[in-house]
């Protein structure tokens, strides 16, 4: 090893620790204040000063989780994670379809483009009791709503990443006569994978939103089901817990799709080097 080689080595040694140090201080600080929040939320409770029967704390969430792991909870958890990957995965699948073909004709992207905004900004939890008469009460409704939900978002994503694709490689790539098929598959989707676990990382969350707010409306299992359970038989504590599963869930799938993200990118950079 040569003396050059030594030092970017030590230096990139260096550099190394000092990000996972910067890392451990950024998880310590969260940790420390997600603590911090308990624990004053836990204290205000005992002394009085907030409400325990309205606000909960967290010792009366604990007990209610522990009760509930004992009385179905995980069906009820399973059936909002089966619900959930069924509509996220629809709504992935066919907004990336629409997209490619809204891409593949300007002509029908143009006409659809004010529809696709007037739909963005449409309320889709107002449609919940039109897809209730229109699909049945039950599971299917629910998906249905987290499909509409994440859906528009997706489509617009991936449209707008696909026609922000580098104009001057498309150029050099249609003068070499490249097909529009071959600029799709050698070129803007490869270009959009970001554009593409960008969307993916939103719409976990969209998709978990949509079917809660189905499960509101119609639903006899679920988080959503205990959540409305709760608060018409004044159980605060369990809506509380309920929401807290809900947020770590969310937060699994998230980095679920991190993960995923990671893979895939690991994999197309290992193909490009082998090439």
């Amino acid at each position: 090893m040569t003396e050059a080689t030594a030092v970017v080595s030590k230096e990139r040694a260096l550099y190394l620790q000092k990000v996972r140090r910067r890392k451990n201080r950024i998880r310590f600080t969260q940790i420390t204040i997600l603590l911090a929040i308990l624990s004053l939320w836990e204290i205000l409770a005992q002394v009085g000063i907030i409400d325990s029967f309205v606000m909960s704390q967290p010792s009366r969430i604990a007990k209610t989780f522990l009760n509930a792991a004992q009385n179905g909870l995980a069906l009820h958890i399973g059936v909002t994670c089966l619900e959930t990957l069924i509509g996220f995965l629809a709504g992935v699948m066919l907004g990336v379809g629409i997209a490619i073909l809204l891409w593949w004709s300007p002509f029908l992207s143009k006409v659809s483009e004010p529809y696709l905004v007037v739909l963005n900004s449409l309320p889709k939890i107002a449609l919940g009791p039109v897809i209730i008469i229109w699909v049945g009460a039950g599971m299917q409704a629910i998906i249905v709503m987290a499909l509409a939900i994440s859906l528009i978002v997706t489509v617009m994503e991936m449209l707008n990443g696909f026609l922000a694709t580098d104009p001057e490689t498309m150029k050099m790539a249609r003068t070499f006569g490249a097909s529009r098929m071959q600029l799709f598959s050698k070129i803007v989707f490869p270009a959009n994978l970001h554009t593409l676990f960008n969307s993916l990382k939103v719409n976990i969350g969209l998709s978990l939103v949509g079917v809660i707010a189905g499960e509101f409306l119609v639903s006899k299992a679920g988080l959503g089901y205990l959540i409305v359970y709760g608060g018409q038989v004044f159980q605060m504590d369990l809506v509380m817990a309920s929401v807290i599963i809900l947020a770590v869930l969310a937060a699994l799938l998230y980095e679920v799709v991190v993960i995923i993200e990671l893979l895939v990118t690991r994999h197309l950079g290992h193909r490009l080097r082998g090439h």
